[in-house]
């Protein structure tokens, strides 16, 4: 297995997915988030909310105009929530 064209991680500071080349998370990033975290989505939303705040700044030094919302849509609006039974 070729791990570079499987690695759906951000390349910082531009916070592009370093296999696809799209947005990230992409969505194979958020696949595999979700089964890696499939049984603690609080600890999922945690990680993602540092990764947000880490790309919020990284991306503010760069000159990106990507806002807040727009990080947290592309960060944490796409995790299900629910209430467990």
């Amino acid at each position: 297995m070729n791990g570079r064209i499987e690695a759906h991680v951000p390349s910082r500071p531009t916070w592009r997915c370093q296999a696809c080349g799209a947005a990230w998370p992409c969505s194979p990033a958020k696949l595999r988030l979700l089964a890696v975290y499939r049984d603690d989505k609080p600890a999922l939303m945690v990680h993602l909310i540092e990764l947000r705040e880490e790309a919020a700044g990284q991306l503010a030094e760069s000159g990106s105009d990507e806002d807040a919302a727009g990080l947290h849509r592309r960060f944490t609006d796409w995790i299900p929530v629910g209430s467990a039974e």
